[in-house]
């Protein structure tokens, strides 16, 4: 069965949408103190003598200056730094926003936190790394608290969680990561709400021609459709638009080769279908194999790699893929035969076929020109926070495939 289709805005949504100041939610101007929990979770946030290996911690897979990403994308990890991952890293930015997993009454799934929505919130994502052999590969959460107890800032958990806190490990580990989940909530910089976007939308900005029609274009329900998955308004009059509906798709990504565990032919991620999540109650369906959470679009312009398994490289070809998927498969596959080369079979009719710009056919005209493409990657440079775009990010360490490469197989 094909995936559950999102839903259509009004036709009048883009005028509505340039009313969005009033929907704008923005930090008072000068620097916040932090609480003393979030200023603890900051330090742990920056500690690489948290992992088994000395050498990682929190930052050295979100990188501020990358919006709080990666700059590799599959990042190695383990006790040696050697082991490889499985998914691309995802931003922490806007993420305080998200919600716990859920089904609405429709049974189509929102929320929860990793590409498959595994955990529940915040302070429950933050405690995985550590224990991931993966990543900082600690063998067990009294591993973890031990370390902390050596730590130059134990004397805060002290202060801050009682005498008795080194006592319990669960306790212990539990106050780690509600410091984690703090310091991302508290700290401005990961909702900044500060891009062009936001800007334009108070009034204080215009765009470019060529990022106007790129917002005409990323609204438009006719070519692009991007709003569908990433709304550019916001439900909450509070909050501006987060560019994220926090649902999931099946996009048909192609198999990324760089990922070591693709050398074996018959290994698939199947996202949210494989998902171990925290409420039993919300088991994915069939349907719903291959399926990864719809991320914010905020930032996305500083990011080095795209999608779920860091396939792509460049954001103007990650337009491209959306735009000519269906019509130009062998650019993206190698042959129309070898489509979605990283769903099992079984599970193909899950992959967006019948949604803009999905519902073309091979050899068809994309509805979308090259000139489409670079006015809406002109627009998705306007949703960069501003500490990004007056910051230049360090260099890529190492990048995923050439542009338009393409291939048959693992």
């Amino acid at each position: 069965m094909n995936w559950p289709q999102h839903r259509s805005w009004p036709l009048g949504f883009v005028a509505m949408a340039a009313l969005g100041a009033i929907l704008l939610w923005k930090h008072p101007p000068g620097k916040e103190s932090l609480s003393a929990q979030a200023t603890l979770g900051k330090l742990i946030f920056h500690d690489t003598g948290l992992s088994a290996s000395g050498q990682q911690s929190c930052a050295t897979c979100h990188i501020a200056s990358l919006g709080h990403a990666s700059s590799k994308g599959i990042e190695p990890g383990g006790e040696n730094m050697q082991q490889p991952g499985l998914r691309n890293v995802p931003s922490l930015r806007y993420l305080k926003f998200n919600q716990a997993f859920q089904r609405d009454g429709e049974g189509k799934v929102s929320g929860g936190f990793f590409w498959d929505g595994r955990a529940d919130s915040l302070q429950s994502q933050a405690g995985e790394p550590f224990l991931n052999p993966d990543e900082m590969a600690n063998r067990s959460k009294a591993e973890v608290v031990l370390k902390l107890q050596q730590s130059a800032y134990a004397s805060r958990f002290v202060t801050l969680f009682g005498k008795a806190i080194w006592d319990d490990s669960e306790k212990a580990f539990a106050a780690m990561t509600q410091a984690l989940a703090s310091y991302q909530q508290e700290d401005p910089v990961f909702a900044s709400f500060n891009s062009k976007f936001d800007r334009v939308m108070r009034g204080e900005d215009k765009f470019t021609p060529e990022q106007e029609r790129g917002w005409r274009l990323f609204t438009g329900e006719d070519k692009a459709n991007c709003a569908a998955c990433h709304p550019a308004q916001s439900d909450n009059p509070k909050v501006a638009a987060l560019f994220t509906d926090f649902s999931y798709d099946n996009l048909g990504v192609p198999r990324n080769p760089l990922i070591a565990a693709n050398r074996d032919a018959k290994f698939h991620d199947l996202g949210l279908c494989a998902a171990k999540l925290e409420n039993a109650q919300n088991k994915p369906t069939t349907g719903e194999c291959g399926a990864f959470k719809v991320p914010s679009l905020r930032n996305i312009a500083v990011r080095r790699v795209f999608f779920h398994n860091a396939r792509f490289s460049d954001l103007r070809e990650v337009i491209a893929f959306y735009a000519s998927r269906d019509t130009d498969p062998s650019r993206w596959y190698g042959s129309s035969s070898q489509r979605f080369n990283d769903v099992p079979g079984r599970y193909q009719n899950n992959v967006n076929s019948s949604e803009i710009p999905y519902d073309q056919s091979a050899g068809e005209a994309a509805r979308l020109s090259e000139q489409d493409i670079d006015d809406l990657l002109a627009f998705l440079h306007t949703l960069s926070d501003a500490d990004l775009t007056a910051a230049k990010p360090p260099p890529a360490v190492s990048k995923g495939l050439p542009k338009s490469t393409v291939y048959a197989g693992r």
